[in-house]
């Protein structure tokens, strides 16, 4: 393991996302707990690379829930329903991931959901270059609908009592604290720990970065 600064640890990771060679766009997955600073992360290495010249696609899992009421047939609560009802992994892959691997033809759609409106979205299509870079971050990316869609993976690790805070902090505008802490209690920290218990997400993981002190995070590089 290493520790470096916020720019040392971005800096390695652009340079693991430009030492991939593969002939259709490299797709990032940035994996990692609610709350553990994998869209930040994600948001900074994307400006990294379009620094560098890249074309970057920003996408996120929250952009390919399943509309509010397929959502919750277990109880707003359920961890069992956050790990197996949320996400419609099959429109990410077909509309995204697919499109952007081995013999797709580039041509892809960043979301198929609005989370604030609740609605169903179609955006137009759009074609990505064949060196393009899709950056995507979400929770439950190492499972196995998309374990083999991934060409770099990565992995925002955090304890996740420290989720919680941070969640707190981050969620007190639209949320009381007691509602929050119950969302992460019972729904998100469990849903975490069914993913771990079945899946180990972090030996798929290319990097695993601890993030628990966000501006000394700790790089590791892991082989699968």
């Amino acid at each position: 393991m290493d520790q470096g600064t916020r720019d040392e640890v971005l800096g390695r990771l652009a340079e693991a996302v430009g030492s991939v060679t593969v002939a259709h766009p490299t797709r990032v997955a940035v994996d990692g707990p609610p709350a553990a600073g994998k869209t930040t992360l994600a948001d900074e290495l994307a400006v990294i690379l379009r620094d560098q010249g890249r074309d970057v696609i920003r996408a996120t899992i929250d952009d390919f829930l399943f509309p509010r009421a397929q959502r919750y047939p277990r109880g707003e609560f359920s961890a069992e329903g956050c790990y197996f009802d949320t996400h419609d992994y099959d429109a990410l892959n077909r509309v995204l991931l697919d499109p952007l691997g081995p013999g797709g033809d580039r041509r892809f759609r960043h979301a198929v959901y609005d989370r604030t409106a609740d609605s169903v979205l179609s955006p137009p299509t759009a074609t990505a270059a064949a060196d393009a870079v899709l950056v995507f971050d979400g929770v439950f990316l190492m499972r196995p609908e998309l374990i083999d869609r991934w060409d770099l993976r990565i992995f925002v690790s955090t304890a996740l009592e420290k989720t919680v805070d941070r969640a707190v902090i981050r969620e007190r505008r639209t949320s009381s604290q007691a509602e929050i802490e119950r969302r992460w209690r019972e729904r998100y920290i469990p849903s975490q720990q069914l993913y771990f218990a079945t899946v180990r997400p972090t030996d798929h993981a290319d990097i695993v970065v601890h993030n628990d002190e966000p501006q000394r995070s700790i790089w590791e590089t892991r082989r699968r």
